[in-house]
């Protein structure tokens, strides 16, 4: 029986066929691949926005937490951000000090929280609507971790065993995980978030899952657009000029799914050309690539929801 991400393969790849205003370059994919890194699952995240110490629980906990609310990239613009600092990279740090000052948030604690108490642990404005956003999604996580986990963080990752999908399955069905869209008829079940925190919790040495290598490209907005600047994405000239001049791209519309469907499937395609190449992988390294200056300088694709 097919599983998710089997599903999110195919999915892609029809879309691929099909797309309207994205197009794959597949011939300038195997000299692309020699631009990449050799050693690409080298781990060069940011320390100062993430945990680094603590105890296994606790580097759980961290993980479920920050994976939980790692959306929001369409209202970046709008947010406070610390000098010289992303959107992302300024929600990162704060969950991470957050974590050093005052220890994770129970479990039963976030099923309670509201907005009020996550602006302020962010250092943003309460009435943000992002915040009422973020504020739902750990609600969603402190109730599944206190009823079904016993509240423990860590049971939720040993609960899937060894496999990164079997993890990816149980969150799919959570609220605070969901990514799912819609393409004609067929169901594109993403889930940027649900196998991002399975790779996170695995670089944190949380879980040692042996499967990694069936997780797809963490389909976002960074990404695609780090493939559209290298040559190997090409958008129809109108929804280039819509980014350009920031026009919001509707969450679950034919141009947006088509951006990330491509991409997750270009991904795979450059995969594909290195032995042993792990899609994850690649996609960390693009998405390290996407904040050097000339990428950051040019306007990616915005859209407001919560799967990114």
């Amino acid at each position: 029986m097919a599983g998710p991400l089997d599903e999110l393969r195919s999915a892609c790849a029809l879309v691929a066929e099909r797309a309207e205003h994205v197009r794959i370059e597949p011939e300038r994919t195997p000299a692309y691949v020699g631009t990449l890194p050799i050693d690409m699952s080298s781990d060069e995240t940011d320390d100062d926005a993430r945990l680094t110490e603590g105890t296994r629980e606790e580097l759980a906990a961290f993980w479920l937490t920050l994976d939980a609310i790692n959306f929001g990239s369409g209202w970046f613009p709008t947010l406070r951000k610390r000098d010289g600092r992303s959107g992302h990279f300024t929600i990162a740090t704060a969950v991470r000090e957050q974590f050093e000052a005052h220890g994770p948030w129970s479990a039963p604690a976030l099923a309670e929280i509201d907005a009020g108490p996550v602006a302020d642990a962010l250092g943003q404005d309460r009435d943000h609507e992002l915040m009422a956003l973020f504020a739902h999604s750990l609600r969603d996580l402190g109730r599944h971790v206190a009823s079904e986990y016993d509240g423990r963080f860590a049971a939720v990752v040993d609960d899937a065993g060894s496999s990164a999908v079997a993890l990816v399955e149980t969150l799919q069905g959570w609220d605070s995980f969901a990514d799912c869209s819609r393409y004609d008829r067929m169901e594109i079940p993403f889930l940027k978030r649900a196998q991002l925190v399975s790779a996170d919790l695995a670089r944190a040495g949380v879980a040692a899952f042996r499967d990694l290598d069936q997780l797809t490209m963490f389909a976002d907005n960074l990404v695609p657009h780090v493939l559209r600047l290298d040559g190997l994405l090409t958008y129809d000239p109108g929804l280039v000029e819509r980014i350009e001049r920031g026009e919001l791209i509707e969450h679950g519309s034919r141009e947006e799914v088509e951006i990330r469907a491509c991409a997750l499937h270009t991904v795979a395609l450059i995969a594909a050309e290195r032995a042993g190449a792990i899609e994850a992988d690649i996609d960390a390294v693009l998405w390290r690539r996407g904040q050097e200056p000339r990428y950051k300088a040019v306007p990616r694709h915005r859209s407001r929801c919560t799967a990114y």
